[in-house]
């Protein structure tokens, strides 16, 4: 049973080590800097292990959903708090603990703000311990639950894009309105959602997602240059795949996602939706998400998220082995999988394994 006081030195080691685990995904490095901060200025989160929590106890989900590379997008900490207002009043019982869907650099430090201001306990686990593009892949398998009826609340956007949106239905059609909510609010919302009990989360999710994320950070941190990311694969058992310059890039922003190509050296070819999803050079696959495929700047060893990444950039590929990772069970569901290769048009199933 342990309880780690947040500080600032841990709020950029858990971004840091976030952003390396997003895979390209899970937002950006300042925001998450900010949110983390900001936690830190109006209380003193605590990050509690999970075994702290009965069984029968209510976690839920908090989450950015949307496209990072969105011009409009527009989510302030009052949107973050909003939504856990939104859907403690729609369930009519209370909420004894938060967590985040996924690792990320924003999305590691999700809950955080939020814990600081209600007081909820913020407990060390993620839907999946490393970012994915769909919500129902943060929704640790409630799709396989028969007869789930999934409760999501969404908040973001300023002006005229300002969206509040409560629904309850199939975890499908909630997490599509979610989806649509973010176009609307100008590419990106805050999200509550899908209650479960500690026994489910522990039995589908990734219990230590965050204190994982903290590792990294404080190895990618404490070296410089190549030996940052050296520690990082060190201690991910993973390796540098690649390292050169990106000679091709494209990206679209299209029904709130980011997808697109990254090119090494006219060689090595990343396809991404939101999130790295597959390597590849002369047609011989390296690795495949869930694998871990990450970008980092080849001379400082910062984390590179695919809606930053230009033409000219120096760049080291890492991969990182799905088995080390903690992953949802979400992540062998060839049902979700499918939508992955409908996007990039590649195989993506055939490589779980």
């Amino acid at each position: 049973m342990t309880r780690i006081k947040l500080d600032e030195q841990i709020v950029k080691y858990a971004v840091y080590g976030g952003a390396v685990l997003g895979g390209g995904g899970g937002g950006w490095i300042k925001d998450g800097l900010q949110i983390g901060r900001l936690a830190l200025e109006v209380g003193q989160p605590e990050l509690v292990t999970i075994d702290e929590f009965a069984d029968d106890d209510l976690f839920v989900t908090v989450s950015l959903v949307g496209a990072p590379a969105a011009k409009e997008q527009f989510v302030k900490p009052i949107h973050y708090t909003r939504t856990l207002e939104l859907l403690a009043q729609k369930i009519g019982r209370p909420i004894q603990a938060i967590h985040t869907n996924e690792n990320g650099a924003g999305t590691t430090v999700n809950g955080w703000f939020q814990s600081a201001m209600t007081g909820i306990p913020l407990v060390d686990f993620a839907c999946n311990g490393r970012a994915h593009p769909t919500g129902t892949m943060g929704s640790m398998n409630l799709t396989e639950m028969e007869g789930y009826v999934s409760h999501q609340a969404a908040v973001g956007g300023q002006g005229d894009h300002y969206a509040e949106m409560v629904i309850s239905g199939s975890l499908d059609k909630a997490s599509t309105m979610v989806r649509k909510t973010s176009v609307e609010a100008g590419g990106l919302v805050a999200v509550a959602r899908n209650p479960v009990t500690t026994a489910y989360a522990k039995a589908n999710g990734a219990v230590g997602a965050i204190t994982q994320a903290i590792a990294v950070g404080e190895a990618l941190l404490s070296k410089q240059g190549e030996a940052a990311i050296g520690a990082v694969v060190s201690l991910l058992g993973g390796q540098v795949a690649a390292m050169g310059t990106v000679t091709d890039f494209s990206l679209e922003t299209t029904g709130g996602f980011d997808v697109g190509t990254v090119v090494i050296d006219d060689a090595y070819e990343m396809t991404f939706w939101n999130e790295y999803i597959t390597l590849e050079k002369d047609g011989q696959r390296y690795a495949t998400f869930p694998d871990l495929i990450m970008t980092l700047d080849a001379k400082t060893g910062k984390p590179v998220i695919t809606a930053t990444v230009e033409k000219g950039q120096q760049l080291a590929v890492i991969t990182v082995p799905k088995e080390n990772l903690l992953l949802s069970t979400t992540m062998s569901n060839t049902k979700l999988l499918k939508s992955v290769e409908d996007i990039i048009q590649k195989p993506v199933i055939p490589y779980l394994g």
